[in-house]
């Protein structure tokens, strides 16, 4: 693993109004099969693992994630981008209210009782 961290960090605007900064604050390169957690203050994880292919860019969904204190939720901003977003247990309001400041629209929480939902319907759809 390799870490490069960014000091100071690059800022840059985001959001609908362009009134989020957020702060570059380092890169880190993996090698094949090496993780790395990212934690939160309140003891939630999510976890990064490097394979030789790509990457596994979360925990599974329906059962690491959520014992680590992260629900998983498809949304999808106001350019048709969509992504998948990480809401920490304990925060929904904050989510909520993030979720109204730049007009996303949720499409789904990803969750023991949706994906058996999406895997159906993705069988019957061509990649």
């Amino acid at each position: 693993m390799q870490i490069k961290i960014n000091d100071p960090p690059r800022e840059f605007s985001v959001g609908c109004d362009q009134g989020i900064v957020l702060k570059d604050c380092a890169h880190i390169a993996l090698c094949d099969d090496e993780q790395i957690t990212f934690n939160t203050a309140q003891g939630a994880g999510y976890d990064v693992t490097r394979k030789s292919w790509g990457f596994y860019a979360a925990p599974s969904i329906n059962g690491r994630l959520s014992r680590f204190g992260l629900r998983a939720v498809l949304v999808k901003n106001q350019s048709m981008q969509y992504y998948v977003l990480l809401v920490e247990q304990g925060k929904e309001s904050d989510f909520e209210a993030y979720v109204r400041c730049e007009s996303l629209t949720i499409c789904g929480w990803l969750n023991e009782r949706t994906l058996p939902h999406v895997e159906k319907a993705l069988e019957s759809s061509a990649v």
